[in-house]
Parts: structure tokens; C-alpha cells; sequence
């Protein structure tokens, strides 16, 4: 499977900087090309449309969020025809801000999954634990209730559809990352329950790592154990830096 570096710029940038970014960092890869990796943007929903048409064949995109309905009364929300008629082609579910902030539960959660694979669209579920999880030796009950509330609708026909992003709670936004010996942990127990739904398949769904992530320790965190990707949050914000951990 190719590695994939995501950038998650949460509620950041207007359209015109998104599109500023999103040319420098096309015209970056394509004078540069990286063969071996995908490269995706989730801006916010009101740049999705710029970023798609901007990134051409060189990045892929996505929505940070999405209702589980096709319309209707569902003030604020994205219905999945609006994300692809603004070009995305991910969705990413359960970002621990969503989980945690906005308090969506994993019912709400399954349901999102559900609706937006069933809609031609792929999936990043983001699972993780808190600090005081961890401390209470909660971290594989945590994972294992995430992953298989949240993929326990799919089967194997889903799985080229669908990729995990391993996020603790305690190291997002707080310039404190996870340890080596602390991602490898939380990605072979996510890898053991991927393999418990999906069987051998389940060693094709990427798992990616997010948490504080830097140009000075993507290196070292691609090269673990069950680690293929990257989800960037406040690094991914300067395409300079961006680009640094695009081609760790």
C-alpha cells in the first residue's frame, strides 16, 4: 500500500491562502514528484471546492465532516453529494475534536461510516484514547470499542475504502508526541482488531499515526511497525513545512 501524508487544517485558512498553499505544494510535487505516497488535504468545507480544482492529479482531497443523510433539515451540515460535487473523494470520521468537543458518540459515529462509504467515498476513522484512558490501562478496550463500533457495519468489500488514524487524545495540539514504543503499542492493537473484522485483508487498510507530528520526527515515526501514513494537523498549516514530512 502507498503511505499517506494528510493534512487536517481544521477551521484554518480562507480560500484564497488555501489556494496559495495548495499551489505551492502542487508545484512543489509535481518539480518533485513522490510516486510512493499519497498526498491529501482536508481543508475547511468552504475551501474543499478551490483545493480540489487545485490540486489536479497531484493531491487527493477531503471533508472533515459529514451529516448521514442525503438533505433535509440539518442546519450547518455536509451532505455526501456536496463533498463530491466539490470534488473530495475522503471524509474523515471521529476526529477526537468531534469526539471530544462536539461530544459525538459511537452510534453517531457508525452512522457516519456507514453513509459515506455507501456513497463512493473513502473513509479516515480517527480513534485514540485520553490521557486518563491510558493511565487506567484502558488504551486496547478503548481502541477495540472505536474501531469496532465504527467498521463493524463493513465487510471486506470495504476495505480499499478505508483507512484508520490513530490520534491519542494527550498528544494533538500539545507538542507532545507519542513515543516509538507507544505508537507501535496502539498500531499492532489496531491492527489485531482490523484483522479480527476483516481477516487477512485487514493487513491492506493503512493505519496512520497523528499527533503532533513535525518535520523533525515524521522520519522516525514512518519507520515503525504498522505505521502507513501521517495525519498532520498544525504542521500541515505552511507548505514548506508540510512538504518536509511529505517527503520524511
Amino acid at each position: 500500500m502507498k503511505t499517506i501524508i494528510a493534512a487536517n487544517w481544521k477551521m484554518n485558512k480562507t480560500r484564497a491562502q488555501a489556494e496559495d498553499m495548495t499551489r505551492e505544494v502542487v508545484a512543489s510535487l509535481k518539480e518533485q514528484p513522490v510516486t510512493d505516497r499519497t498526498v491529501l488535504i482536508f481543508p475547511p468545507a468552504t475551501a474543499l471546492d478551490c483545493v480540489s480544482k487545485d490540486a489536479g492529479n497531484v493531491l487527493e482531497t477531503g471533508i472533515q465532516n459529514i451529516y448521514p443523510a442525503e438533505n433535509g433539515a440539518f442546519t450547518g451540515e455536509i451532505a455526501p453529494c456536496m463533498v463530491h460535487d466539490a470534488g473530495g473523494s475522503w471524509v474523515l470520521v471521529g476526529h477526537s475534536e468531534r469526539r471530544h468537543i462536539f461530544n459525538e458518540p459511537d452510534d453517531l459515529i457508525t452512522q457516519k461510516v456507514n453513509f459515506t462509504l455507501a456513497h463512493d467515498l473513502k473513509m479516515m476513522l480517527c480513534v485514540g484514547e485520553t490521557l486518563e484512558e491510558r493511565d487506567a490501562g484502558q488504551l486496547r478496550q478503548v481502541l477495540s470499542r472505536q474501531i469496532t463500533s465504527g467498521l463493524s457495519g463493513q465487510g471486506n468489500a470495504a476495505v480499499p475504502s478505508i483507512a484508520v488514524a490513530y490520534e491519542p487524545v494527550w498528544a494533538i495540539g500539545t507538542g507532545r508526541t507519542a513515543g516509538p514504543a507507544e505508537i507501535v503499542e496502539a498500531h499492532g492493537i489496531i491492527r489485531d482488531v482490523l484483522r479480527i473484522l476483516f481477516n487477512k485483508d485487514a493487513d491492506e487498510v493503512p493505519i496512520l499515526y497523528g499527533g503532533s507530528v513535525k518535520p523533525g520526527n515524521a522520519h522516525e515515526i514512518l519507520s515503525l511497525d504498522n505505521v502507513n501514513g501521517l495525519l498532520i494537523g498544525g504542521a500541515s498549516l505552511e507548505a514548506q513545512s508540510f512538504l518536509a514530512i511529505v517527503r520524511a
